[in-house]
């Protein structure tokens, strides 16, 4: 991670994109080394958004690899189902992805929206919000506190 952290706001990049896929990895202690060491709010704060959000859409992607007849074979799901469910992600929960943030599950949400075939344009649009508010809560949060040191 101080090697990362030496780079700056390409580290800060190649930090937020690993820890966005299947990778455990927090690119918030490369984020926060780099903020610490004295660099501009903007150019860290697109950084992380912008590498952590090409990592989900990768998970996403890598989902989309997966095959529909799949879950039908192994999890014994009947195809008008599975349409259903396809249906719904595509209409309505597209917008979970806003949730692909969170530690422990957002890769899986990630990957399971590429899977169902949700809606890319929603799914990129949630996704992409959610990663910019968890880094600007972030920040803010690691300034305050630097504040109050």
């Amino acid at each position: 991670m101080e090697y990362l952290i030496e780079y700056g706001y390409i580290g800060v990049f190649i930090a937020a994109f690993l820890a966005a896929t299947i990778l455990p990895f927090s690119s918030e202690v490369v984020l926060t080394g780099v903020l610490l060491a004295g660099a501009s709010y903007w150019p860290c704060m697109i950084a992380a958004t912008a590498g952590n959000f090409l990592g989900g859409m990768t998970c996403y992607w890598l989902g989309m690899l997966g095959k529909i007849e799949w879950i039908e074979k192994y999890l014994k799901m009947d195809r008008t189902k599975i349409d259903r469910v396809q249906q719904w992600v595509q209409q309505k929960g597209s917008w979970t992805a806003f949730f692909v943030f969170l530690p422990g599950v957002g890769d899986f949400i990630a990957v399971a929206l590429g899977f169902l075939r949700a809606n890319v344009w929603i799914v990129a649009l949630s996704m992409f919000a959610g990663k910019a508010i968890r880094y600007w809560v972030w920040m803010e949060f690691v300034f305050k506190v630097q504040e109050w040191l």
